[in-house]
């Protein structure tokens, strides 16, 4: 299923079928942004927090972005008729356009079935490398051209350390900052459990702000968890009672290992799954 905005008007096209110019800046320089949902029992989920977080996203661009009534349209006229019992990829994409040419901002989506490898290490977990991201932990904070907390279409680096880490026979990575911070992962957020209380890394080091550990942090507050964001060092993983990766369509897929080394969830995993309304009854 693919769609795209024209003039602000939802329009639904044929997959198999251009919808970008070769000249688009979002191909040939990354100059763009998106945002990635899942769709579930046939509802797109925290569309409202992905399309706030895409304004943002937008705006450090200097990007005008479309309004949120119009990509709401786009969409629900993908998700619109998608099976319920298929969990769905949604990706909404909007990029400046075409490159030294005027015109509008081109703005696509696509839904596609959740990976069945993606939907395993929802159930089974993660094992992680710590990769340095090669910054410090304020660097982004106070550069704000590298483009700290944004959802950009550059994710050449995010890909290249996801192959890394396979090569080393881990599937996923946590970014790690020059001075020793724990960053985020290339797709997801960095949550771990240690009595009572989930922690994230602080958001003034430059990561993305996650929607879905936004979204567990609201939950577990309300089910008597208390919440923090806190410079986190890679010992706080390793002495953690469970360590998660979050993310909107996997997401909490438990690290189960980092850098080889075996760890355990203390039994929390299906305890987050409940709060993130993840668990088929």
């Amino acid at each position: 299923m693919a769609g795209r905005l024209v003039d602000g008007v939802p329009e639904l096209v044929d997959p198999s079928q251009p919808v970008a110019s070769a000249f688009d800046l979002g191909l040939v320089r990354g100059d763009g942004i998106f945002e990635t949902l899942l769709v579930r029992h046939g509802g797109v989920r925290a569309l409202s927090a992905h399309l706030s977080r895409m304004s943002a996203s937008a705006e450090r661009l200097g990007m005008e972005a479309l309004s949120r009534s119009a990509w709401a349209s786009l969409a629900a006229a993908c998700a619109d008729g998608w099976p319920p019992e298929v969990e769905g990829v949604l990706k909404l994409v909007m990029t400046r356009g075409l490159d030294g040419l005027p015109g509008p901002a081109t703005c696509l989506a696509t839904l596609a079935p959740v990976l069945p490898e993606t939907l395993r290490q929802r159930r089974e977990g993660v094992g992680v490398r710590l990769l340095s991201l090669g910054v410090a932990s304020d660097e982004r904070a106070r550069s704000p051209w590298l483009l700290g907390g944004t959802k950009s279409v550059s994710y050449a680096v995010n890909m290249a350390a996801l192959r890394q880490a396979k090569a080393d026979g881990a599937q996923d990575v946590v970014f790690m900052s020059t001075d020793g911070l724990v960053l985020e992962g290339p797709t997801s957020t960095v949550v771990w459990a240690s009595g009572h209380c989930l922690h994230s890394p602080s958001l003034d080091s430059g990561i993305l702000a996650g929607t879905t550990q936004a979204e567990l942090f609201e939950r577990a507050e309300h089910a008597g968890w208390a919440t923090a964001a806190v410079p986190t060092t890679p010992v706080d993983l390793v002495a953690a009672d469970a360590v998660w990766l979050v993310s909107s369509v996997r997401g909490a897929a438990a690290i189960t290992s980092i850098d080889g080394t075996s760890r355990g969830d203390a039994g929390l995993t299906p305890t987050v799954h409940q709060l993130l309304d993840l668990v088929d009854h």
